[in-house]
């Protein structure tokens, strides 16, 4: 009897040691390599695309911010990109939307596009920032990046006119954001719980949010050519 008492012990206790091995295997990181900071050539794909996107919004913005001081001066001013009824900047700018804080929005554009140039060559100098600085960059700009597709839902739905500048505002501002939401997800400065962590560095590593990048500015291709195309197009 004392044997096969202490023959069960031993079996149960073998039975919790593979029940605790199993639990430590689950905890283990599917992909190790991850853990560690992405290579330089990896940081410097991502920040040249920031870099060039947001150059490119940079000007956008300098150009709406010109064309707000034309329409301040003279409000029956005809703009550049005054092609008709729905592609028409002035129509835009002259909305209330255009200037919600008291100021043309194209001023919000130019520091906030310099803010981002600056971090995103700092990056190309491998410069790594504090995690509490990316956070608080991600968040400014993640504000951004949701006031410039309200903007645009705003012209499209509400004033019923486009304006050419801040259809490209939309874009780079996607392109900048979605570049930020990578590196920051990839160096683990934006978390996700559990299985979450390695999913999304992976999900990024490998490139996959490029698709979704892509997507989104098709889908707002699409819903102006479903809307507008019949006059873009004629």
């Amino acid at each position: 009897m004392g044997d096969a008492t202490r023959s069960s012990a031993t079996g149960a206790d073998e039975d919790v040691d593979d029940f605790d091995e199993l639990d430590e295997v689950d905890e283990v990181d599917p992909d190790p390599d991850l853990l560690e900071p992405p290579s330089h050539a990896w940081r410097t794909r991502t920040a040249l695309e920031m870099v060039v996107s947001g150059i490119v919004g940079l000007l956008a913005s300098f150009v709406l911010s010109i064309e707000a001081l034309t329409l301040a001066l003279d409000p029956t001013a005809s703009l550049g990109c005054d092609l008709n009824s729905v592609i028409s900047c002035s129509i835009v700018a002259q909305s209330w939307q255009a200037s919600l804080f008291g100021f043309p929005n194209a001023y919000l554009g130019i520091a906030a596009e310099a803010v981002v140039i600056t971090v995103a060559v700092a990056i190309l100098g491998r410069v790594v920032f504090p995690r509490w600085f990316m956070l608080g960059a991600q968040t400014i700009y993640t504000l951004g990046f949701l006031f410039a597709w309200w903007l645009f839902y705003e012209a499209y739905v509400v004033i019923g006119a486009l304006c050419p500048w801040c259809l490209l505002i939309t874009v780079t501002t996607t392109l900048v954001w979605a570049g930020l939401t990578r590196l920051n997800v990839r160096e683990g400065v934006i978390r996700f719980p559990g299985r979450w962590g390695p999913a999304a560095r992976r999900f990024v590593d490998h490139g996959n949010d490029w698709f979704v990048t892509i997507a989104l500015i098709v889908l707002l291709a699409v819903a102006i050519l479903l809307k507008y195309g019949s006059i873009i197009l004629a």
